[in-house]
């Protein structure tokens, strides 16, 4: 795996080279647009509003609509005046339980290696030190910059850029869950627990594929042959009308 940053990370007056790895991948498949007849490639131009005009990239720059139908222009000196320099350092100031990180605002995910031999014993000795926790800094890089949950994976470290809280929404904002009942049923919520502790065991998500995207391989696959692709039936949902016996169903299966 080649790394995709290099610098530090630290904390109190500590610090420890790393590099940045990339730890998730997509395996879906790509797609392209065809015009039907032919399958000639559809291209995507930018042209002006006004005249229908197709607008070349040195001529096009970026406004802010304050209001309806007015902007502000800036340009690249002026961007660069508030956008913040790409740092060589990953700054933890602040340890805490890693259960207080709500999965909610986690982003994407890193993986964080020792760069060079002399680093690698200070880098196992934090990953040591740190089970349990998570450190929670700042890094800017590629002009912007990102609220980051570090904390101990199997033999390295996992980095998290983070959601704001400013961009979570409230669950206060969805009308449905204000008609909740406030009471509910103890015979109810017993079955439900006893439905749920037959479901119960270890968890490796090595065991959930993706079934649609296999479906759609073997559709692609099929195509590709000339044979014809026959779809897997559909499962239809049972409608809960009786709470109490359809847990008492799925009890006895």
């Amino acid at each position: 795996m080649r790394p995709i940053w290099s610098g530090a990370v630290s904390f109190g007056l500590v610090t420890i080279p790393v590099r940045l790895y990339p730890a998730t991948t997509n395996h879906r498949p790509k797609f392209r647009q065809l015009r039907r007849e032919d399958h000639s490639r559809i291209r995507y131009r930018k042209v002006a509003e006004a005249d229908g005009e197709e607008v070349p990239s040195k001529d096009i720059v970026r406004g802010y609509e304050f209001d309806k139908g007015r902007y502000v222009v800036l340009d690249d000196e002026d961007i660069a005046k508030v956008r913040p320099e790409s740092t060589r350092i990953i700054n933890l100031v602040k340890f805490a339980d890693d259960s207080t990180i709500d999965p909610i605002y986690l982003e994407k995910s890193y993986y964080l290696a020792p760069d060079g031999a002399v680093a690698s014993e200070a880098f196992a000795v934090m990953r040591e030190a740190m089970k349990g926790k998570a450190g929670i800094g700042r890094l800017a890089i590629s002009g912007r910059e990102h609220l980051v949950a570090v904390r101990p994976r199997e033999r390295g470290l996992v980095m998290h850029t983070l959601k704001r809280a400013t961009e979570v929404r409230s669950m206060e904002a969805i009308d449905e869950l204000d008609g909740l009942p406030q009471e509910m049923k103890a015979d109810e919520i017993a079955l439900a627990k006893q439905v749920m502790a037959n479901f119960e065991g270890d968890v490796d998500l090595a065991d959930y594929t993706d079934e649609y995207q296999a479906e759609l391989r073997k559709m692609i696959d099929a195509k590709v042959a000339g044979e014809e692709f026959v779809a897997s039936p559909e499962d239809a949902p049972e409608k809960v009308v009786n709470l109490m016996e359809a847990l008492r169903k799925s009890l006895d299966q």
